[in-house]
């Protein structure tokens, strides 16, 4: 293995072993794929963070909205009340198609967070989702991909001042040694028991059978935390186990300060009994890519039991988007079918479906007429922007031809 700036550091043998006219290690100087200049576009321009002018309870609650379980809610208070710009952070493996609780749930937590005076940074984590073998473990095609997200985010209505992108593997690089030796204490003072009970950071069950090198990947994921000096981790429930062994860390190594752990909730999967959504199942969840003739097929088809509101995902898109990003939610009805019924809280929808007010064929119709308003700028977005538009191209063509 040796050095490469495109790489952010790694070539690993079998490229140095390929020959120059094949898919080899491509010149350090401008990346390039398919023709596309991936630096073409600064994805921190519109980075300029500005402190709250929000009262300190209504920063508070905005934090707290954000998180499904909040550990702790004493900490929150504390670390508003000491710092008017507090670091968030929330790392992601750019890994192709992007489904909709990644793009539009996440801009609107995101935007709860920076309106309460986070500065949030995104953790394009390049080098993690090569240890998952993401992308076929390329390089250049991950960091593609998180250059795609940032493109969805900007679309799907995230408010950019107050965030940053980071690339795992430039950052790493900058400061390795305080980086790589976090790492190292991490793995030293937990053992291999406590680690793999992480494994579900990954996608991926406690006793699958794994290569070697993803029990870095929890050490690794723990280090970022502290190499990122975040004060707050603002990752999803399934993230809780890696963000616990942060905490547990600074029991280890007498720091007084922990982070503080927002977990968001998971969005259910389309499907009955699918607690959370696949991107290996399309049918299972809205991508933020799908076309308005393919969001309603997948609602129509989705699970949706008449007045049963436990594992109904499409209450949950409701309760979870809808609500979230418009605080209100107007059902609209033939007259024959009781009319239109404006709902100010999501606890009036979900009243009137367990009743039998509402039925799931309306309530279904309805859900993707929001869920598509939600999506057209996306959409446009990668319509009219030559740049947006050849980087889907290219994700595109990767997926068929993988």
């Amino acid at each position: 293995m040796s050095i490469s700036p495109l790489h952010g550091g790694l070539v690993f043998q079998e490229d140095l072993q390929k020959p120059k006219g094949g898919a080899g290690v491509a010149p350090a100087t401008t990346q390039k794929v398919g023709g596309l200049e991936l630096n073409q576009r600064d994805i921190n321009e519109f980075f300029n963070p500005k402190v709250s002018d929000l009262p300190f309870e209504d920063r508070v609650q905005l934090c707290l909205s954000v998180g499904e379980e909040v550990i702790q809610e004493s900490e929150l208070r504390q670390l508003l009340a000491s710092k008017p710009l507090f670091n968030c952070y929330d790392g992601f493996e750019p890994s192709g198609r992007m489904h909709i609780a990644q793009g539009i749930m996440k801009a609107i937590n995101v935007n709860k967070i920076t309106r309460a005076g986070g500065i949030f940074i995104f953790w394009v984590a390049d080098w993690f989702a090569l240890l998952n073998n993401k992308m076929g473990g390329d390089l250049e095609k991950i960091q593609t991909v998180g250059r795609y997200f940032v493109e969805v985010w900007k679309a799907a209505g995230m408010e950019l001042g107050n965030v940053k992108f980071l690339w795992a593997a430039e950052e790493i690089n900058k400061r390795p040694d305080e980086y790589w030796q976090t790492v190292i204490d991490i793995s030293r003072k937990n053992n291999l028991s406590r680690i793999k009970r992480c494994a579900q950071i990954m996608g991926r069950a406690e006793g699958d059978d794994v290569p070697a090198a993803q029990v870095l990947y929890p050490c690794m994921q723990c280090a970022d935390i502290f190499f990122l000096k975040a004060d707050i981790c603002q990752l999803g429930m399934d993230q809780r186990k890696v963000n616990m062994l942060a905490r547990e860390y600074c029991d280890a190594i007498g720091q007084k300060e922990k982070p503080i752990i927002i977990s968001h909730h998971m969005l259910s999967g389309l499907k009955e009994g699918q607690a959370k959504m696949s991107k290996s199942d399309p049918d299972s969840a809205i991508f933020m890519e799908d076309k308005e003739e393919d969001v309603k097929r997948k609602i129509k088809k989705a699970y949706c039991p008449e007045k049963i509101v436990e594992g109904n995902p499409i209450l949950d898109y409701a309760k979870s988007i809808i609500f979230e990003k418009w605080g209100s939610f107007t059902v609209k009805r033939d007259a024959k079918n009781g009319g239109d019924v404006h709902y100010p809280a999501y606890a009036d929808l979900e009243r009137d479906f367990v009743q039998g007010h509402l039925h799931p064929g309306d309530l279904k119709a309805n859900v993707a007429d929001a869920i598509n308003k939600l999506l057209m700028p996306v959409r446009e977005h990668f319509e009219s922007d030559p740049y947006a538009r050849k980087l889907l191209e290219q994700i595109k063509q990767w997926q068929v031809t993988k």
